[in-house]
């Protein structure tokens, strides 16, 4: 099938916690699909090579995260959405939804009531109710109510290349996660060099994936590990709790991880170390922070679960207008290590 590239994709550019978030708002070509897994299968079948255009060099890098908007299935939706990376597409980013949120907001898609407004997201993993401090018409600080999250497994052994018999914890917040100490490698979240995270997480990360089956309940689609986790270790109860996420194809996360933090908070609660109306904080490879409360308990299939209230912050960095100019045999995208 040949490949067709719009005359032009625009976007909006913004920012969470440091993480790009580049929203497509005119120029995609339609999703068609009965459901948003349905679109995002499709989106991974027939349009990959747009998702390579803007996420990929020139236009991006191998760190670029990407909101293709499409039409909701859900009923109480305001808008749906697919996240997509350097890999492919995900099934949940909470960085991207606090984007989304604001953006909806100040786009007036849906429209800003003070003192906050509720903007309804569907996401390939469920819907997402995000709660957007207003005032003066523009949007603020946003928080969202996850979907359940549950803990399958914990201190679950893996072999790890260079560092053998390894302990993780595997967490589901609309996407599946191994957990580790950083200690464990030798290393530190707030000083070590991102490179040695990276080489950490991502051996973990093949060795969860070779070695560790995961299944969830509701479609065989979300069940897949995204990524790993490193922490510190604490908890994020006296003061804020730092990780570093590694996903997709070994690509860094520069905002806490929405959808890791609602991991997390199910592991501890799973754990015991934190109930409903417990708020933990956790940061970032750039300092930046995220809050995790446990706002009620749940059950996804047979798994005990958890809704995790996220909270975090948006910015603009700007406006882009893309093009493929015919001739060019690079407009397709690129990357280079």
């Amino acid at each position: 099938m040949k490949r067709r590239f719009p005359s032009e994709i625009r976007t909006c550019e913004m920012h969470t916690g440091g993480e790009p978030v580049r929203i497509v708002t005119a120029g995609y070509p339609p999703i068609p699909g009965a459901t948003i897994l349905d679109k995002r299968r499709y989106a991974r079948e027939r349009l990959d090579h747009l998702r390579r255009f803007l996420m990929h060099e020139p236009r991006g890098h191998n760190d670029m995260y990407g909101v293709i908007p499409v039409e909701p299935d859900h009923p109480e939706a305001d808008l749906a959405v697919l996240f997509c990376h350097n890999e492919g597409y995900s099934t949940m980013c909470g960085h991207a939804t606090i984007a989304m949120a604001r953006w909806a907001v100040d786009s007036g898609v849906v429209a800003a009531r003070e003192p906050r407004a509720t903007v309804r997201i569907q996401c390939p993993c469920g819907l997402v109710t995000a709660h957007v401090q207003c005032r003066d018409g523009r949007a603020g600080m946003v928080h969202f109510e996850s979907v359940g999250a549950f803990a399958p497994l914990l201190d679950a052994v893996v072999e790890v290349e260079g560092a053998g018999r390894v302990e993780v914890d595997i967490g589901y917040g609309g996407a599946f996660y191994a957990f580790a100490p950083a200690a464990r490698f030798g290393l530190d979240v707030r000083t070590s060099p991102a490179r040695a995270l990276v080489d950490g997480a991502w051996a973990v990360t093949c060795a969860a994936k070779s070695q560790l089956e995961l299944d969830h309940p509701e479609h065989p689609d979300l069940a897949f590990l995204y990524g790993t986790i490193l922490t510190d270790g604490g908890i994020g109860d006296d003061r804020p709790s730092a990780n570093a996420c590694v996903f997709a194809d070994r690509q860094v996360d520069r905002s806490p991880t929405g959808s890791g933090v609602t991991a997390r908070m199910a592991i501890q609660k799973a754990r015991g170390l934190a109930g409903v109306g417990d708020e933990r904080r956790f940061s970032s490879v750039t300092g930046s922070v995220f809050t995790g409360c446990i706002i009620g308990e749940t059950m996804v299939g047979e798994h005990e679960a958890v809704t995790v209230l996220v909270g975090g912050e948006a910015h603009y960095t700007g406006e882009a207008r893309f093009r493929g100019e015919e001739g060019d045999p690079l407009r397709g995208g690129f990357t280079v290590r």
